[in-house]
């Protein structure tokens, strides 16, 4: 008689989620990537620097975008090949800009730990022509840095 396998749980290569335009959404968004993360052994590496640069987008996106009072944003993530794609998707169709900080700033170096430690990021118009989102790849050894 032939043996009855069950069939294996994968867990999910990508994840969404809709997030208020709130200040504690930034903490909202690093749990849902620590869970999305735990069920991917071998992600350990990219947990770190993940949550720093989700983060940095989410509080951005927050802080930065002329959007309507009740509008949300949307994170995303992907994993593949070893490789984590974060995306924060709002409804402000402005580009975020790099700009220098002065050693007394107390903000605005949020893009540029974007830009020293993701593999890759950048910004696209959202389908449909209403907001960007924001993007960051996270591979292993940038994690490690």
């Amino acid at each position: 008689m032939p043996e009855t396998v069950s069939p294996s749980h994968t867990a999910p290569t990508e994840h969404a989620c809709w997030l208020p335009r709130h200040l504690r959404s930034a903490g909202a968004a690093r749990r849902e990537l620590r869970r999305f993360l735990a069920d991917h052994p071998g992600t350990e590496g990219l947990l770190s620097t993940g949550e720093l640069l989700l983060s940095e987008l989410v509080t951005n996106s927050i802080r930065h975008a002329r959007t309507p009072r009740g509008r949300l944003i949307q994170i995303r993530f992907r994993l593949a090949d070893d490789l984590l794609r974060i995306e924060v998707h709002d409804a402000d169709s402005a580009e975020p800009a790099l700009r220098d900080a002065s050693d007394s700033d107390e903000a605005g170096r949020g893009l540029l730990l974007v830009h020293e430690l993701a593999t890759q990021w950048g910004c696209c118009p959202r389908a449909g022509g209403i907001g960007k989102f924001v993007w960051c790849h996270v591979a292993p050894e940038t994690a490690a840095a």
